[in-house]
């Protein structure tokens, strides 16, 4: 049976919008985080060889997936950048019931691609102020950009600093304004630094400065009798993958 599934490119992300009749029962269509893609691609191979079966990906801010999949996108899997949306999701009827799980934790750093601007203690970095933007993702969608907004309002820097915020649709934007110059630093994911190895300079953020950014994972109704998306999810929940995460800027999840 054919299914209907659009595509849509938008920056950093792949959205609906294009056509493709081509997804059989052992292939699944797995909407992630931004902040994640990178990671699953890296381990998409093992799963994929492993079990014979085939996942798509189409990545996005976490936000505005969660909008497509209210609106009927078909996708069979969500990995979302935090807890509340699939748990929305769940309370909607469009969830497998009790399918939903942490499947990572990530970290936040506030990162630059110079060398010399982050120092040791990147609060006296955020306090001096000597830079003239500070990326972040927007609050309003992306689960790392309002850890990075409770960051600076634990400090007392959020008025200080309001007016040089540089907001990325995601995650993944607000690294690339960093990597690109656009913006001299950001708070952003430790993952994006990590996977490609950036130099520059970083700090750590304290965990106890935002709350904690755990990443679940869920089986949507539209892949309930899918066995690609049930076997998808068990390889997501498994020791391997969470061992595998480690090396990419995550914590193992629940």
């Amino acid at each position: 049976m054919t299914r209907l599934i659009c595509f849509a490119i938008a920056l950093s992300s792949l959205l609906l919008c294009h056509p493709n009749s081509g997804l059989q029962a052992e292939e699944a269509l797995v909407a992630v985080a931004s902040n994640f893609v990178a990671t699953l691609k890296r381990l998409q191979p093992e799963f994929e060889q492993a079990k014979d079966h085939k996942v798509h990906l189409v990545s996005g801010s976490t936000g505005k997936l969660y909008a497509q999949i209210v609106r009927g996108a078909p996708f069979d899997v969500f990995l979302a950048a935090d807890q509340e949306r699939p748990r929305l999701l769940e309370e909607s009827g469009l969830t497998v019931p009790a399918s939903r799980f942490t499947y990572a934790r990530g970290r936040l750093v506030l990162w630059s691609a110079d060398a010399h601007v982050v120092g040791e203690g990147g609060v006296t970095t955020l306090r001096t102020a000597n830079f003239r933007n500070l990326a972040i993702a927007n609050p309003q969608i992306a689960p790392y950009g309002t850890a990075a907004r409770e960051v600076l309002g634990a400090l007392g820097l959020l008025e200080l600093l309001q007016a040089r915020l540089v907001m990325g649709e995601n995650v993944g934007q607000a690294f690339a304004f960093v990597a690109t110059g656009n913006a001299e630093i950001g708070l952003v994911a430790l993952s994006s630094v990590q996977q490609g190895e950036f130099g520059g300079s970083r700090w750590y953020v304290p965990k106890e400065l935002h709350s904690p950014i755990r990443q679940d994972a869920v089986l949507l109704a539209e892949g309930a009798s899918n066995p690609a998306a049930r076997e998808f999810m068990d390889y997501l929940n498994s020791e391997e993958f969470q061992r595998s995460i480690l090396a990419f800027g995550y914590s193992a999840g629940s």
